[in-house]
């Protein structure tokens, strides 16, 4: 649904000109010497905003653009949070936009893999990204002493100059906190109006000396200052204040920043038209002002808003298609909409974006037997994760598939719960909602990608695995010798229970206890046990050490196996054989399947879900999963041979429901 009418101002990124740079550069927070500051491009001339007044009749007139003309915007963006904010900030360049976009962003590690993963799956057309590495950065910024709670990545401004390519000639600079209100050409067309160089003009600036000219001036600045408290701002200023000329005003409309300052408030009371709003204070949404409710609103219209709706193309700007969409369209031609199972063969096709690491995370420390419990989940299920990670101690590593104002209201839980937000060893991947079918196997697909343990226990959220499963999963990995040694998978037999209280068994001996009182049961005894049956739960109650058990039809353990395991065949969307098929696989590729004697996990109750009810009531959706399995054998066949005949011949075997 897009935001009614116009959005006037969104809190964003702030705009930032690198002196002679690229951009904007906001001056010094909310107010500087005594008065609230607009932006200002950096030129040949430096000249602040003066007194913050803003009238639309101030506002220099829009110089024509170039049709389809290229513009760059520059970011520096570390870490989670910052990653979270940037895809607000970019969510409403790319709502108001009518030109090609290339994206530079300076970022850390984390924060490039997030973003890489982020844009590839996005697919925005006339859309590119180019990065550079903050750490190489460092060198140049660590000198200065700062007290900024952005750190040194608050100082890295100066040197985007320097960092971009030398042919890059000018580049709108944005931090990550700033919403647009309006399209972003109208701020790339005031170069023009200010003799071509306004916003960062690398060119000009380079041509200045900018990287003398900075250092020299922070060099001295520092002998009475004892550390920069806002950053890049403290340097910018100091150039300012001994080269007035750098700079050229810009009206305050495009960096309207929050503040109880009666001239600030004039900024946005007496302008016909806000651009940008700048939530320029750690506190962020929580600034307190007389109108933050009106702001805050605007920006949650872009926090929220589908992202998916912004893959649109630009018309009359002809661009090549972003890596992979080419394939996935002509696919997506080549379907027959009058198929019975157009939907799943739809739903095979379509790309997911996929925000990884959505919130933030300790990798764990690299140990040769540790193990990452991966799941999905929906946000039906969100209530099941306190009582996971009280029974798992160990890193997670879970996809979930939300829509873009779910995964606010998933943040918002998150930070609402003691449990959840007291652990920093789970990662939560966000693969934001498209399509009719739940794509169960692209989500374990996600999450097993992104584990960072040697070994996977390969599980549902809605299992709750033994309180001691952890330890001990590590200690037969150990024990065991897998790995080089051994090709096996793990099995951890699955029990189920009907009540929603329970009391869960501390030991084995108390679940056989459960088992035989009828408060337990093996998972599926009533409507599928050919899924476990080879686990075989008769021998398991006995065994005090590890045995081997034999594929067969239909078998769908939860195991423990290497990350680099074989991965979900994505074709099985909704309900039906997705871990049947992944066992399939792990059995062709010639792994053992292992039952562990002390192992156990217990299937929690809860209500079916959308796709289980469509499986049970459609014989068409039946007919499309069987389609499905037939397909995947012929594939099976073809790459594995002669081999894969024991699962054509289980296959022609009648069976009940996956």
């Amino acid at each position: 649904m897009l935001p009614r009418g116009r959005p006037r101002a969104l809190g964003a990124a702030a705009l930032l000109l690198l002196l002679l740079l690229i951009g904007f550069f906001q001056f010094g927070g909310d107010v500087e010497y005594g008065r609230p500051r607009g932006s200002a491009a950096l030129d040949g001339e430096l000249s602040a905003d003066r007194g913050g007044h803003n009238r639309s009749d101030c506002v220099p007139p829009r110089p024509p653009l170039p049709k389809c003309e290229l513009l760059h915007v520059a970011i520096v963006c570390a870490g989670q949070n910052s990653s979270r904010d940037l895809v607000t900030l970019v969510k409403s360049v790319l709502f108001y936009r009518k030109n090609p976009l290339h994206f530079h962003l300076v970022t850390d590690t984390m924060a490039r893999n997030i973003l890489e993963m982020l844009f590839h799956t996005w697919m925005v057309p006339a859309v590119w990204v180019s990065f550079y590495d903050a750490e190489e950065l460092k060198p140049q910024v660590s000198w200065i002493p700062n007290k900024h709670y952005s750190g040194l990545y608050g100082l890295m401004k100066l040197v985007l100059p320097a960092t971009l390519p030398p042919d890059l000639a000018r580049v709108i600079v944005l931090d990550t906190d700033v919403t647009f209100a309006s399209d972003i050409a109208e701020l790339w067309a005031l170069f023009a109006h200010f003799s071509g160089v306004i916003l960062l003009r690398l060119d000009r600036l380079r041509q200045a000396g900018w990287e003398q000219m900075w250092k020299l001036t922070a060099t001295r600045e520092l002998l009475t200052l004892p550390a920069t408290s806002l950053a890049d701002q403290d340097i910018f200023n100091a150039v300012i204040k001994e080269h007035p000329r750098l700079v050229q005003p810009l009206p305050c409309v495009w960096n309207v920043q929050l503040s109880d300052h009666t001239l600030a408030e004039r900024c946005y009371s007496e302008a016909s038209d806000l651009k940008v709003i700048h939530w320029n204070s750690p506190k962020k949404l929580r600034v307190k002002n007389k109108h933050v409710d009106h702001f805050r609103n605007l920006y949650l219209t872009f926090l929220e808003y589908d992202g998916n709706l912004l893959r649109r193309e630009l018309f009359g700007c002809p661009s090549p298609p972003p890596s992979g969409a080419e394939q996935v369209q002509r696919a997506l031609a080549q379907l027959d909409e009058e198929d019975a199972c157009f939907e799943f063969r739809q739903q095979q096709l379509t790309v997911h974006r996929v925000h990884v690491t959505f919130l933030p995370l300790e990798p764990p420390l690299p140990r040769p037997h540790d193990v990452t419990l991966v799941a999905q989940l929906s946000i039906d299920r969100l209530q099941m994760l306190e009582a996971l990670c009280r029974h798992w101690p160990g890193p997670m590593s879970l996809a979930l598939y939300l829509t873009d104002a779910e995964a606010q209201q998933f943040l918002r839980f998150v930070e609402a719960s003691a449990v959840l937000s007291a652990r920093q060893n789970v990662a939560y991947h966000v693969v934001y909602r498209e399509g009719p079918l739940y794509p169960v196997n692209q989500l374990r697909n996600v999450a097993l990608a992104q584990a960072l343990t040697p070994y996977v226990f390969l599980s549902d959220i809605d299992f709750l695995p033994a309180y001691s499963l952890y330890d001990y999963l590590r200690a037969s990995i150990e024990q065991l010798k897998l790995g080089r040694e051994r090709k096996a998978a793990l099995v951890v037999p699955a029990f189920e229970t009907l009540r929603y209280r329970f009391s869960f068994p501390s030991s084995k001996a108390e679940l056989l206890a459960l088992l035989d009182s009828g408060s337990l049961y093996t998972f599926r005894y009533h409507e599928w046990p050919q899924g476990h049956a080879p686990t075989d739960y008769a021998r398991w109650r006995e065994a005090q050490t590890p045995y081997r058990v034999q594929w067969a039809a239909d078998y769908e353990p939860y195991v423990v196996v290497p990350r680099d395991c074989p991965r979900y065949d994505p074709r099985f969307v909704g309900f039906g054989w997705n871990k049947v098929a992944h066992i399939v696989e792990l059995d062709a590729q010639e792994y053992e399947l292992l039952v562990l004697p002390e192992a156990f996990a217990i299937h929690l109750p809860h209500a079916p879900s959308l796709d289980i009810s469509r499986f049970r009531s459609s014989p068409t959706y039946r007919d499309c999963l069987q389609a499905l399995k037939d397909e995947f054998h012929q594939d099976l066949s073809r790459h594995y041979g002669a081999a894969a005949l024991k699962y054509l011949t289980a296959l022609q075997q009648p069976r009940g429901p996956a």
